[in-house]
């Protein structure tokens, strides 16, 4: 039976349809945020604010584009009709390769587990793809260790914070203390890029709120800081940044600020993808990639409240192991998450998306897509 399986996934790469690009030039101009928010299930929060992003003015979209920033698109008819013929073709061909709802239940419970989720994994690969607004994009299965779906993944591009994991693996690799209270510097404050930030210099926190608000808010002070106090300072921090990347085989990836910040800053979605399933087994970058929120108390001053930049994080149909979420001009819009849809954990990687929330509207569309192909599996 498994050698079946085996055959049946090869065959479904050879049949499978390839998405349009789809590529969008940004329109002009008006608010949209609240309401595409609202389009993805969840609440708009006034106070979220990615740290990053405050290097160039927001972009803003049309009301065409405000409606249908997490609207699923219809691939185009020729493709549909392609897909349609060789999901018809995978049908035809099941009986021949013996497998059949009634043989996948006599199996054991393991085994038949093991054998949807290949089924499933060939009618994702046979699924077409949603038009997506990232310009580099890959979903990456975690059981069978293969993309499900991939679009220049190979391309050397900016990461922006996306960077602020390998901080963090570095920083907690080096076993310093996370109750160690650390005072924010001017050096922190980064010159060729003075971006906004409701942290100031002065303010005193733990190493452990520095790096969970590095993850979750994507504060670049507070990434500055972790590598200021790193052994040996922020050049041997990137040094071993780089040095950790070699080691996962990160090939075509390079650090050369903690918080990126700089567009030297660059990988591919391949690298990342490495990136994300080793920060994964960190349980505290799990847990504070995943946070929604934090509070900051200061004496003589009103709390600071600071929120996750992926708003994903506070919708409950979500199943989130990681995210990260990053932004700099040069980079555009990008996003890196670890989750689970209809049980399959998946590595999603966006890079480059043009609308401020196109990066979130094209994870709602992989979930979809997803989950689709999945009832279609469960159904054959």
């Amino acid at each position: 039976m498994r050698n079946k399986f085996i055959t049946l996934l090869l065959l479904s790469s050879a049949l499978t349809v390839t998405a349009a690009d789809g590529a969008v030039e940004p329109a002009p101009n008006t608010q949209a945020q609240n309401t595409q928010l609202a389009l993805a299930g969840m609440q708009p929060d006034a106070d979220i604010s990615e740290q990053e992003e405050n290097d160039e003015p927001d972009v803003v979209e049309t009301e065409e584009m405000e409606q249908n920033e997490f609207a699923t698109d219809e691939p185009p008819l020729n493709q549909r009709s392609n897909s349609a013929k060789a999901y018809e073709d995978l049908i035809k061909i099941m009986p021949q390769l013996g497998y059949s709802a009634n043989k996948a239940k006599q199996n054991d419970e393991a085994d038949s587990a093991e054998n949807k989720n290949k089924l499933d994994a060939a009618v994702m690969k046979l699924a077409a793809m949603p038009r997506m607004r990232s310009s580099i994009v890959l979903i990456y299965d975690e059981n069978g260790q293969q993309p499900l779906h991939s679009m220049k993944a190979d391309v050397v591009a900016p990461i922006a914070s996306i960077t602020k994991l390998m901080t963090a693996m570095v920083v907690l690799d080096a076993k310093l203390p996370l109750d160690e209270e650390i005072s924010l510097s001017p050096l922190d404050i980064n010159k060729q890029k003075r971006t906004r930030s409701r942290m100031r210099t002065g303010m005193t926190l733990t190493r452990g709120e520095l790096l969970k608000l590095a993850l979750m808010a994507s504060e670049n002070l507070s990434a500055a800081a972790l590598a200021r106090t790193y052994p040996g300072g922020t050049e041997a921090a990137l040094v071993q940044m780089n040095a950790k990347a070699r080691e996962l085989g990160m090939t075509s990836t390079r650090f050369l600020d903690p918080t990126g910040l700089n567009s030297g800053n660059v990988s591919t979605a391949n690298d990342l993808v490495k990136m994300v399933r080793a920060a994964h087994g960190y349980e505290l970058i799990h847990e504070f990639t995943t946070s929604t929120s934090h509070t900051y108390e200061q004496v003589g001053h009103r709390p600071l409240r600071f929120h996750n930049t992926n708003p994903l994080v506070r919708n409950a149909s979500w199943d989130i192991g990681l995210s990260k979420t990053g932004y700099i001009s040069e980079a555009g819009r990008c996003l890196v998450m670890e989750a689970k849809i209809t049980e399959h954990p998946v590595i999603i990687v966006l890079l480059d998306s043009w609308g401020k929330n196109s990066r979130v509207g094209d994870a709602i569309r992989v979930k979809k897509w997803m989950e689709k192909a999945s009832l279609r599996g469960r159904n054959l």
